[in-house]
């Protein structure tokens, strides 16, 4: 009589053990599922920042992608001296004018000058230099035939009579050196949001220059007066430019100091009329070093691309860039400087890696 109740209890014991175990098993398998349906962890890709277009640098802003080339010729006689804005260009090309004085055709994308200037008159040779980048070309005026040439380039033309306010007389010079503009103005004037093509190839990120002529100096063998020195500065990286011993300061205080500077020789039948189309020889100041090759440029829609011997591209380093248009025959003086410091390689750094270990199990 008393066995059969422990037998139902042990018999329901085991019913519940046995709900609960399967009721385990259960919650296992659902967590498992649970698990298994868990999303993938999300990743994030950085990608590079733009590059301005006419320095190669990093332009993390994308402004210059933004805007056209904003072309502006500018005095170069010691009169006109420190000029506004040099400092601040992407590109610089300087050109011979009428008694062998230069002027210069200066560019910018990447930045905007707060003030530009002296500005002076279209050339002849002009209108091939700005050909393949287009945008605003800003000038005091012209003669007749200069004004028709540059009319036909891919520009938009913005000179004193139809500056308005982008454009003012510095009473504080003399005139006609005493025209500047205002920057961010002169962009405003005209031309359309389309960012310039590039008018060099450049160094990829970790690519350098192989040593080539070691250069510590040289001058560019214009008229006596108009003759600038480079000098390689090392710790900063640029060459400064000079007259003489007298650094070519801008009216803001900074030195004009370009990545590089290329001597292109090209023809002058008559003054302010340089061919920068065709081919000719060049040579190419870049890193502390020298590079010696030909310029090629079949016609004013393409830039000059630059090859050494072996017709290779020759590849600049990102900054900005100077061009000096310097008659056949002119001379370009260099002095030589020390080989480049070697850049660390991967097989210098693993042998130290080996001997200090070497050294901490010793």
């Amino acid at each position: 009589m008393i066995r059969r109740p422990v037998a139902l209890l042990a018999t329901a014991v085991f019913a519940v053990a046995g709900v609960a175990a399967c009721g385990g098993g259960d919650d296992k398998e659902e967590v498992k599922k649970k698990q298994k349906k868990a999303p993938p962890e999300s990743t994030t890709t950085t990608l590079p920042p733009p590059v301005a277009p006419l320095t190669g640098l990093p332009d993390p802003s994308g402004a210059s992608l933004t805007r056209p080339a904003l072309t502006v010729k500018i005095e170069n006689s010691p009169a006109a001296r420190p000029q506004a804005g040099l400092d601040l260009a992407d590109v610089v090309y300087e050109e011979v004018v009428e008694g062998a004085i230069t002027r210069f055709a200066v560019i910018f994308n990447s930045t905007v000058p707060e003030t530009v200037g002296p500005i002076r008159s279209v050339r002849d040779m002009d209108p091939n230099i700005v050909w393949p980048i287009g945008g605003i070309f800003a000038y005091s005026g012209g003669a007749p035939g200069p004004n028709a040439h540059i009319a036909d380039a891919p520009v938009n033309l913005v000179d004193e009579s139809a500056t308005g306010t982008a454009m003012y007389r510095d009473r504080g010079r003399s005139a006609p050196g005493n025209l500047f503009g205002y920057g961010q103005a002169l962009f405003d004037r005209g031309g359309q949001p389309v960012p310039p093509p590039p008018l060099f190839t450049y160094l990829a990120p970790g690519e350098t220059w192989a040593a080539l002529e070691p250069v510590a100096a040289f001058r560019v063998g214009f008229t006596r007066g108009y003759d600038p020195t480079y000098a390689w500065d090392a710790a900063f990286g640029r060459w400064r430019r000079s007259y003489g011993l007298t650094p070519f300061m801008t009216a803001s205080g900074a030195q004009v100091a370009p990545a590089n500077v290329v001597v292109q020789f090209i023809e002058y039948p008559g003054y302010s009329d340089g061919k920068t189309v065709g081919e000719g020889d060049v040579w190419v100041f870049a890193a502390g070093q020298l590079t010696r090759g030909r310029w090629v440029r079949p016609a004013p829609e393409q830039p000059a691309q630059f090859v050494d011997a072996a017709r290779n591209p020759i590849k600049l380093v990102p900054g900005p860039t100077r061009v000096e248009l310097l008659p056949i025959g002119s001379a370009v003086d260099v002095v030589a400087g020390p080989p480049p410091a070697p850049p660390p390689t991967e097989a210098t750094t693993t042998t130290k890696a080996k001997k200090k270990k070497q050294a901490d199990e010793e």
